[in-house]
């Protein structure tokens, strides 16, 4: 789900695109489950994926950046300076 590297930590995160709202969903497959408002066209989703990570880990949107599956559901999102446990304390997902 989450490496940390030289750079920051990677996480793993399946997107759910056109639901109602967007929001932490749980895990599935040992990644972060994020349900996006954003339909999947132009890089909406992509976009909206990038806006709402950075708003729950109180980051700037450039120390996100998807670094693997820039046109599926499943992604490798890179948080730029950060520890993996500080990402895990602020990615608090539901029960």
């Amino acid at each position: 789900m989450m490496r940390e590297g030289p750079d920051g930590t990677t996480v793993e995160v399946r997107v759910i695109p056109r639901a109602a709202k967007s929001a932490l969903a749980g895990q599935r497959d040992g990644a972060v489950l994020v349900r996006l408002a954003a339909p999947p066209v132009d890089g909406q989703a992509n976009d909206a994926l990038v806006t709402f990570l950075a708003g729950v880990l109180g980051v700037a949107k450039r120390s996100l950046a998807i670094v693997h599956g820039d046109k599926t559901r499943l992604k490798r999102v890179l948080v730029s300076g950060m520890r993996a446990a500080d990402v895990a304390a602020r990615l608090t997902l539901p029960s």
